[in-house]
């Protein structure tokens, strides 16, 4: 899992390290980086899932440091970097990626206990590769080869290194730890307008703007009646009026999937379209925090078992369009999720939710006001 976010030179971050808990909520005021930072941890799970530096990075200019000057050859950029606690012990990851004139990645290391395992530096700016450098150990010491400038190379690393050293076993095993943690994130944005039609069935995994909702609803509803039993709980606290349960329905014959309230004997059904913005956004946040990667649109790690995996939850705007109710339920089942190690949440979060759990416990609170 990852245990520390570092923005040496990120947006309005410098040299800031941030702790991460099972629930870390980053506050403060508009354009204090709250979203920055969770750009940040986003664009490092894509990087770490293979991602390439223009997909991770969509508006790089936006992630160059306010202020920031130029070089002799008009370059500027920006730097970040994480920390992953698991089997190997703890492991840093850092990235110095250039923004201006071309966006490529110009250094990276991989380290663990001070000891460096895997370094790149962009040795001459007209080629599209970095020089990398990583641990081999024996007669040989260190294996240096050329690794592209847009990719993670931690992210290469298993697909180039034997692994019949002790030092290559070392580097392979800190990659991996660091790999699997970024791969185990999920971007999570409810859209209420994207949510509210009827949807085919597919697969049954959540999108990340959750439009798919009724859908994973309907596989939830029969595959895992405990999870969805739960989910209904919390539906009785965060949705108006009576909650019987959550139910799904479909044309004989097949067709789109509808998400209904159960309102109880005796009363009509409410169509999920029919709810309220926030009443959508509280069911979807909760759906993600009651599942695993199996019912999410991820690629889980096929390294570990699912019952081993910590998933990431990423959300900025956690609390947009939700009451002080809702917001301290999802916050209750985020808590009981990270007390059982399956889930992580690192979260934005407006000032009422900050100022009603700054002394909660369980909750890592980052107060960027400052």
């Amino acid at each position: 899992m990852v245990t520390e976010l570092r923005l040496s030179a990120f947006g309005p971050h410098r040299s800031a390290a941030f702790p991460l808990g099972p629930v870390t909520l980053f506050a403060g005021p508009s354009g204090s980086g709250k979203s920055q930072a969770l750009a940040a941890y986003e664009a490092l799970a894509g990087l770490g899932s293979g991602a390439t530096l223009e997909e991770a990075f969509p508006d790089p200019r936006s992630r160059i440091p306010d202020l920031a000057v130029p070089d002799a050859q008009r370059r500027r950029g920006f730097r970040l970097g994480c920390t992953v606690d698991g089997p190997a012990g703890p492991v840093r990851l850092d990235l110095a990626v250039q923004a201006e004139p071309a966006l490529r990645i110009v250094g990276e290391r991989l380290s663990q206990d001070g000891q460096i395992l895997l370094a790149t530096a962009l040795r001459d700016p007209g080629r599209r590769s970095v020089q990398a450098a990583w641990l081999t150990g024996g007669a040989i010491g260190v294996t240096r080869a050329p690794l592209p400038d847009d990719r993670l190379g931690t992210a290469l690393l298993p697909l180039r290194v034997a692994g019949s050293t002790a030092g290559q076993r070392q580097v392979l095993a800190a990659a991996e730890q660091v790999v699997v943690a970024l791969r185990s994130a999920f971007p999570c944005d409810p859209r209420p307008d994207r949510m509210r039609a009827a949807v085919p069935p597919g697969e049954g995994r959540l999108l990340g703007d959750c439009a798919n909702l009724a859908d994973v609803l309907r596989r939830t509803r029969h595959e895992c009646g405990t999870r969805h039993a739960l989910l209904t709980g919390a539906a009785r606290t965060g949705c108006a009026g009576p909650v019987a349960g959550l139910d799904v329905r479909a044309p004989a014959g097949g067709g789109a999937v509808t998400a209904v309230l159960d309102r109880g004997p005796a009363r009509p059904a409410t169509e999920l379209a029919r709810l309220g913005a926030g009443e959508l956004r509280f069911l979807a946040l909760a759906l993600v925090l009651l599942t695993g990667p199996g019912v999410l649109a991820m690629d889980p790690a096929a390294e570990l078992l699912s019952a081993q995996q910590a998933l990431t939850v990423l959300a900025d705007g956690f609390d947009r369009g939700l009451d002080r109710r809702q917001s301290a339920e999802l916050l209750r089942l985020a808590l009981l999720s990270g007390a059982r190690g399956h889930i992580r949440l690192v979260a934005a979060v407006g000032e009422d939710t900050a100022a009603a759990v700054r002394r909660l416990p369980g909750v890592a609170m980052v107060d960027l006001t400052a």
